[in-house]
């Protein structure tokens, strides 16, 4: 039986991501998930992305603002783009996406159905029974407007959907997934993702069995004109106390800037230390290279982390908007050259696998590995401090915000 993980309060956030990101984006996202695939197969990965907190620091480790909802639609677009061109040999096919996009779900699957033999008409179903239960049995304010399938060439899935409420300027997303479902109307979700928003009904906890059981009766019984008239005479009547349906939730702050209660620094302070005193060991070749440093071993070790931790590390999605930055500008600017030199290594990393040597892969999970033994005795500066070193060297890193390239304001003093 899939089981609810939790929720989180999300920003609702406009506007595009410029095609210098999304590029990039789809790039670090595909090799990521080649990564996971590589090492702990196709159903590993779909259980990441029915994950909520994995996925909003998968977002936020690929640049974008690291607590809004853009996030949901900017994961599902890159991964539908990068994923494209290597879906037959990893066996991952992503379908919906955004509006008219998610409506094309059934179409597409049912081309896939007949191109590699999937079961389409159940997948479709199973698509369409999803957004059906998010739209109307689980009745907590939010439209639906994003519905992105993810399934694997054995016929498993995830999907991840999301609805706008646009009078709170909040977001909630859904996370489905088929590993152990066995019902899609008695305690289904894998999570939900969003803001409280007061009372919610919601038909699918198993709390609720009765309830469903009643309302078929009564429409068997009644029927549904005789049941609105009843509600109609019973609208001055006192409502009887219920119990909240309440979930784990984690909670996206509405503010922009990542502050030092959005991460947790001792974790922080184990990856700054791995990429000083375990990359030169790991990647001395690497670090030969012009322009290459422990800044970009400092990437690598966020990256190996979204490939390798456990469901607890991703409590604080915000530390992971530290490796390459943000395109809002928060916590800094994108990185560029760091952020190329990211998908280099790791470009290269998965081709040298394919041909049978694992080295480089081994060698980011070493890094994750050192980064988490570290933590427990690292010391290092504060966030701040380190937010405001990373601007400061955000021209000689190549950075680039949507508000244009990072200038260097600095004299040849050093004082400016």
């Amino acid at each position: 039986m899939a089981r609810r993980t939790g929720s989180a309060d999300l920003p609702l956030h406009n506007g595009r991501v410029p095609p210098w990101l999304a590029e990039r984006m789809s790039t670090l996202g595909a090799i990521i998930c080649q990564a996971i695939v590589e090492h702990y197969g196709r159903d590993e990965l779909l259980g990441r992305l029915a994950h909520p907190f994995w996925f909003q620091s998968f977002g936020a480790v690929m640049g974008m603002d690291w607590h809004s909802s853009g996030i949901t639609t900017s994961v599902i677009g890159a991964l539908k783009r990068g994923l494209e061109p290597m879906r037959d040999e990893l066996g991952i096919y992503v379908c919906g996406g955004r509006g008219r996009h998610s409506r094309r779900t059934p179409d597409e699957l049912t081309m896939l159905g007949q191109r590699v033999g999937i079961d389409a008409p159940g997948l479709c179903r199973a698509s369409r029974l999803v957004a059906k239960v998010d739209s109307a049995a689980v009745q907590d304010g939010f439209d639906l407007y994003l519905h992105g399938f993810f399934v694997t060439r054995d016929g498993h899935w995830t999907v991840v959907q999301q609805g706008m409420n646009g009078e709170k300027r909040q977001a909630r997303r859904y996370h489905w997934h088929s590993g152990s479902l066995t019902s899609f109307v008695d305690q289904p979700h894998a999570a939900i993702e969003g803001p409280a928003q007061g009372e919610i009904v919601n038909l699918t906890d198993r709390r609720a069995e009765k309830s469903r059981s009643a309302q078929l009766d009564l429409l068997a019984t009644l029927g549904p004109d005789r049941i609105v008239k009843e509600l109609m005479a019973q609208t001055d009547a006192e409502p009887e106390p219920s119990d909240q349906l309440s979930l784990p939730h984690l909670i996206m702050p509405a503010h922009h800037d990542v502050r030092s209660g959005d991460v947790f620094i001792r974790r922080l302070h184990g990856t700054l230390a791995a990429a000083i005193e375990q990359g030169p060991t790991d990647f001395p070749e690497l670090l030969l290279t012009p322009g290459v440093g422990a800044r970009t071993v400092q990437s690598l070790a966020m990256v190996a982390e979204v490939v390798h931790g456990a469901p607890y590390r991703f409590q604080d999605p915000g530390r992971f908007s530290l490796a390459l930055g943000g395109k809002d500008r928060h916590p800094y600017p994108v990185a560029i050259k760091v952020y190329d030199e990211t998908i280099n290594v790791l470009k290269s990393a998965m081709q040298k696998a394919k041909l049978g040597n694992s080295e480089m892969l081994a060698a980011l999970k070493r890094l994750d590995d050192q980064a988490r033994r570290l933590e427990k005795t690292a010391d290092g500066p504060s966030l701040q401090a380190h937010i405001a070193r990373e601007r400061a060297r955000s021209p000689e890193y190549g950075g680039l915000s949507v508000f244009g390239w990072e200038e260097d304001t600095s004299d040849e003093t050093g004082t400016g």
